[in-house]
């Protein structure tokens, strides 16, 4: 299996914006955090890696977000059932370019990706309006006033994260507590890595070293 090291340089080859980045470590730590609560702690290095490499083609193919992913994918050797996993959190939506992706969630993980992803950014858009910027003062209420907001994160489909909680044969409810649980359980981790990925960046630029990104 592709180590965590490797997928990450792999994700980085291809996403530069700090907000992509931010948003696929938090994917992996929901991702890991999910695989030990629910008895996959032995495999929460490879559930935390399908959730890293999970957009990796979105950044420069958005028109044809999971259908782009497998050609990155290979060709950064990762494996047929990561590629799965990640083509399996678009299941059931049309991208840009008119395609309705038809990879299914089979495997827990992959259902877990397809019921969280969406959900991370609804969540952290919550918490970006709050007073402290943070998911580790949300209680549960407060995210549900925002997710019953039709204006709020529009972009958040409901409609899939709903679907997502169906496909575990969970309660929306249920859905949401943990992912809150998992976010706020790795926010300061995930902070941290972004603040050493900034000033690795920062120090290579001020080195002359400008292809060395995030």
């Amino acid at each position: 299996m592709i180590t965590r090291d490797e997928a990450f340089e792999l994700l980085k080859k291809y996403n530069k914006d700090p907000f992509h980045i931010q948003h696929s470590l938090t994917v992996e730590a929901v991702m890991k955090w999910y695989a030990n609560e629910l008895g996959y702690s032995d495999e929460a290095e490879y559930w935390g890696i399908a959730g890293l490499l999970h957009d990796i083609d979105f950044e420069l193919y958005p028109e044809e977000h999971c259908l782009k992913a497998p050609e990155l994918l290979k060709e950064g050797g990762v494996s047929d059932d990561i590629i799965h996993a990640v083509c399996s959190h678009g299941y059931g939506i049309t991208v840009p370019c008119g395609v309705t992706i038809d990879v299914e969630p089979v495997h827990e993980m992959e259902k877990v990706l397809f019921a969280a992803d969406e959900l991370t950014g609804l969540i952290w858009a919550a918490a970006l309006m709050r007073p402290s910027k943070s998911t580790k003062d949300m209680e549960l209420k407060s995210l549900k006033k925002k997710y019953k907001s039709k204006g709020f994160a529009a972009g958040c489909s409901r409609e899939v994260i709903e679907r997502g909680a169906q496909q575990l044969g969970w309660d929306l409810d249920k859905l949401l507590t943990m992912t809150l649980q998992a976010m706020a359980a790795n926010e300061d981790l995930i902070n941290e890595e972004m603040n050493l990925r900034e000033h690795s960046y920062e120090k290579s630029k001020n080195n002359g070293d400008e292809d060395n990104d995030l």
